[in-house]
Parts: structure tokens; C-alpha cells; sequence
């Protein structure tokens, strides 16, 4: 190796070495060390074995990222992004990033985020295709093209404690909301579906519907009106419990369905891409920092759409002591817990009915359960000779096998892995499944054995249908994107509305309709 080559991966190394990461401060960092990079490719060639590598140097003006803790590498994604910039070559003397790879991070991903072209990008090993996941923990070399108003890197909250993970299932919500004996364990709203319901059953039946973790609603609700641990001051406090003044929105309940759709809308709008920035409730606007992680952005998200900056800046704070005070340190609890691994694949699915059968594809990528919460989930809808709401003859079947983990109110879910529990592994949600023959909680299904009868119960619906929808590690997949879903290789793309959208399989394209054309008829194939 020639000597500038030699002093080239020196200065590598130090580079590496002397990165930060941030401390519990919001702005302050501490000295830590990285490992320095064994050998360097750019995208997905490797650099031959005499290139000269630049000298890397930090830039005066912005202080380069700090090198991230990894929250998640032990267990087991978007929308079509559209393509980066195409930029100039990069300018190997200028100044670079250090990226840890996290959870959900694609190549095309960390470049849209970080405002590079793919090539640009170096790394110490060959990186999988621009759409596939990466795996977390990787170090990235990434030009800095950053401006200087962004918000900070410190992530608040890992992923693991804004979705339904498994740290949800170890969470007693009645019993914590008994012990703090707040307002919230005082009050009782009554639900169309439910009847009166105390506000511990409000939070559960809100976070599981939604998948959401309830730590990070409880969080949320004791921030903005301190029912959890007290008494409303005031009467926005009591009719507007999280913060957001709208009279569609009072109650518990409304609000609370706010609050998830902007948790959501925050988080899995940063794994789809679609997020780079914060607009506050004057209409400013702040760049979200490219080494967030979803979760967190989920929370600065939504904590900014009812604050200015400067109080949102105070917010995030103040949210983030809470949130340890509440349920202590919500990264010790995380224990490496890598919610979308690299290199994680749908497993093979088949349509939701009988075969030989012939159904219409009438919801392209529309919300789990919110209306409009994120593009996750497809209709489909069973021959009828009228239309409207009625409990449908036809069958919905398992696409795949799994054990039965929920069941009621229109709703079954199930789990693949079969271990019993709904926030591991690849799950199934069905909406809409009459009670009338629904198959029962714990039952252990084939592959195309019989669910129930699609019909109009459980949620809003103009006529009868099957709603489905997947989730991994608590965490919903988006229909288009690295884990796109695939039924029978019909590939859901998402339209440019709710509910509209395609399905492709080869040359062929079925555009999503409730008009019942038979344009939108699939027909299932597959044996079971």
C-alpha cells in the first residue's frame, strides 16, 4: 500500500473516531468513539484496491452528525419514493457524514433523507438493492449537503415505544391508570360500540386498534392536561385532553384518534419518505434531522402541529423528562429491538377467498383504521346481487397459516408465527367478518382455511367488504414499498388518494373502483 494511501485510511479512522453523539440534552453532545471502516464501496461497487480515498475533514459550518446508538439489531416499508436529485460526482474533498443504518432505512431512503444521489453514498460493504432493507447498524460515508437550521439528532423515543411492539404486551394499562387515581381513571365516555367505557379501556381499545404503543398516549395525555396523575386546570384541559382545540375533536376518544393519526402520519411518513419537515401551528417550517428515527419523528411531528417553535422546543423537553418519569428509560426497554431487520420478506400470501372464485379489488392502499391514517390496507368484495350492507354467502380465507389472536367487533386477526402474541412477527388484520360463523379466538388455521363472512360490521362501511391489512413486529407494512404487499404476485401500488390505487401482476393492472365494473375483477388461482 503506498504511503498516501496509507495516510488517506488514517485519516479515516480518525475521522471516525473523534464523531459525537448526543447526550440526554437536547442540544448537547459528548465525545464517543466509532469503529473505523474495514474496507469502502460507493452504492453497490466496491472501490478497486489502489484508490485513493480523500482525506476527510469536518465541515466549519455544520457540525457533522453524530454517530448514533443503534436501537435494534437483534430481532426480527414505503411508498415508491420518487428519485434523489441527480447531483454532481461527489466532491471527495469536501467534508462527509457518519450514518448508522437504523430500522426501515432502504438506500434510496437515507439518500432522499440526507439529499444525495445514490452514489454518493460509501460504504464498508456491497449494500443490497436501492429499494431492499439495509441492515441496521451499517456505517455510511454521506456528502454533507445538510443546511444548518434542522432540528437536532437526539432521538427521544425509540420505534419500539410508539408502535404496538412487544414492549406494549408487557404493559398493564388498567393497572398503571389505577395507580396514578387521575382524572383519566375517574372518567367514562360512552362509545357507539362499546357502551360506557372508563378511560384505561379508551387508551387500550385505541392503541390496539391503531397499533400503537399506549405508553406514548399516556405520555401525550399527561403533557397536554395532566389527567393521568391529576386534574384538568382547565376546561380546554378537560374537554381537549390532548391538546388539539377542535370541536369535531372533544372527548377522550375523538381526541385520542387525532393524536394517533398524527403519531402515524409522523412516523411511517418518515419511513415512506414523505416527511423532510415540521411545519408549526404559525406556519413555520423546520428540516427534520436525517439521523432521526421514526418514532421520534412521529412524536416532534405531533407535537408541533398545535405549538409554535419556540414552544415546541419546550415541549419536546418537557415530553421527553415526562416520558422517563412515567415508565423510566425507554432505550434500556428497547434491548435492541430491530422492529423492520434487513433483509425481511413478506412471506407468501395468497387472495383473501376461496379459489376459483372471482371478487373486485375496490380499496387501493388506504389507513389500517383510521380513514386517514396511512396507505396499509386493501378492500376486496365479494359477487352480490345487490348492493349495500349485507352479511355476504362468500368465505374469507387465511392466506396464510396462523393462529387466531383476536376476534370481535368485525375484526380477527392473525398471527403467523403462531406464538399467541399480536405485537411479534407477521399478523393479519381482517375487518368487516360477521360474527355469524366468524372462526373462533385461539384456533389454529391452515393455509385457505374458512374465516367468516365478509359484511359491513365493525368500523364505517357503504357496503360489504373484506378489509385486510399486515403488520410485523407490532409495526404496520405499507402497502407499496420494500415489504410492497404481494397477494398471488398482484403487487398493491397506492393511487393519489385513499383508496385508489392498483394492483399489478405482469402486464396486467386492476384500478381499485367501488363502481363493481369488471375491470376490478381478480380471481384467486392458487391452491391452498
Amino acid at each position: 500500500m503506498g504511503k498516501r494511501l496509507l495516510t488517506t485510511w488514517l485519516a479515516i479512522a480518525i475521522f471516525l473516531s473523534a464523531c459525537t453523539e448526543q447526550d440526554a440534552s437536547l442540544w448537547g453532545q459528548v465525545p464517543s468513539p466509532t469503529p473505523a471502516l474495514a474496507s469502502v464501496a460507493v452504492g453497490n461497487t466496491p472501490l478497486p484496491a489502489d484508490a485513493l480515498i480523500p482525506t476527510i475533514t469536518s465541515t466549519p459550518t455544520i457540525t457533522p452528525l453524530a454517530v448514533l446508538p443503534l436501537p435494534g439489531t437483534n430481532t426480527p416499508g414505503g411508498p415508491n419514493l420518487a428519485p434523489t436529485p441527480t447531483l454532481p460526482p461527489v466532491n471527495t474533498a469536501g467534508p462527509m457524514l457518519v450514518y448508522r443504518t437504523q430500522s426501515g432505512d432502504t438506500l434510496n431512503l437515507v439518500a432522499k433523507r440526507f439529499g444525495v444521489s445514490q452514489p454518493e453514498i460509501i460504504s464498508d460493504t456491497i449494500l443490497p438493492p436501492a429499494g431492499e432493507l439495509l441492515n441496521p447498524g451499517q456505517i455510511l460515508l454521506i456528502p454533507n449537503m445538510l443546511v444548518a437550521d434542522m432540528t437536532s439528532d437526539e432521538r427521544i423515543l425509540p420505534d419500539s415505544d410508539v408502535v404496538f411492539s412487544v414492549t406494549a404486551a408487557e404493559f398493564d394499562v388498567q393497572n398503571f391508570v389505577l395507580a396514578k387515581n387521575g382524572y383519566l381513571n375517574q372518567y367514562r365516555e360512552y362509545l357507539q360500540s362499546n357502551g360506557w367505557t372508563n378511560g384505561a379501556g379508551e387508551v387500550i381499545r385505541i392503541a390496539t386498534d391503531n397499533s400503537i404503543n399506549p405508553r406514548v398516549l399516556l405520555a401525550l395525555i399527561e403533557l397536554e392536561s395532566g389527567w393521568v396523575s391529576g386534574q384538568p386546570s382547565n376546561i380546554a384541559q378537560e374537554e381537549y385532553p390532548l391538546g388539539y382545540v377542535d370541536f369535531q375533536y372533544r372527548g377522550l376518544y375523538r381526541q385520542m384518534s387525532w393524536a394517533v393519526q398524527s403519531l402515524s402520519h409522523g412516523y411511517y411518513g418518515w419511513r415512506a419518505g414523505t416527511l423532510s419537515h415540521l411545519t408549526f401551528k404559525d406556519g413555520s417550517t423546520l428540516r427534520l434531522n436525517p439521523s432521526l428515527n421514526a418514532g421520534s419523528v412521529a412524536v416532534l411531528y405531533t407535537l408541533a402541529l398545535t405549538r409554535n417553535r419556540d414552544d415546541w422546543i419546550i415541549a419536546v423537553g418537557q415530553f421527553t423528562n415526562l416520558f422517563n418519569a412515567m415508565f423510566g428509560d425507554p432505550w434500556e426497554r428497547d434491548a435492541n429491538l430491530a422492529l423492520l431487520p434487513g433483509g425481511l420478506t413478506q412471506p407468501p400470501l395468497i387472495l383473501p377467498f376461496e379459489r376459483g372464485k372471482t371478487w373486485s379489488f375496490t380499496g387501493g392502499p388506504h389507513g389500517a383504521w383510521e380513514r386517514d391514517s396511512v396507505p396499509v390496507a386493501l378492500d376486496f368484495s365479494p359477487p352480490a346481487d345487490v348492493r349495500g350492507c349485507n352479511i355476504s354467502s362468500e368465505w374469507v380465507v387465511a392466506p396464510a397459516a396462523g393462529k387466531v389472536v383476536r376476534v370481535g367487533n368485525g375484526v380477527v386477526v392473525l398471527d403467523l408465527d403462531m406464538d399467541g402474541i399480536e405485537q411479534t412477527g407477521w399478523n393479519i388484520l381482517f375487518l368487516h367478518i360477521s360474527a355469524e360463523e366468524r372462526v373462533t379466538l385461539g384456533a389454529e388455521l391452515k393455509l385457505g382455511d374458512r374465516i367468516g363472512h365478509p359484511s359491513c360490521e365493525g368500523g364505517v362501511s357503504t357496503g360489504t367488504h373484506v378489509h385486510i391489512a399486515r403488520k410485523y413486529n407490532g409495526e404496520w407494512i405499507l402497502a407499496e414499498g420494500p415489504l410492497g404487499f404481494n397477494l398471488e404476485g398482484w403487487m398493491a401500488l397506492n393511487g393519489d388518494e385513499p383508496y385508489l390505487g392498483y394492483l399489478v401482476r405482469g402486464e396486467k393492472v386492476l384500478e381499485a373502483c367501488t363502481c363493481g365494473s369488471s375491470k376490478t375483477h381478480i380471481r384467486r388461482d392458487m391452491e391452498p
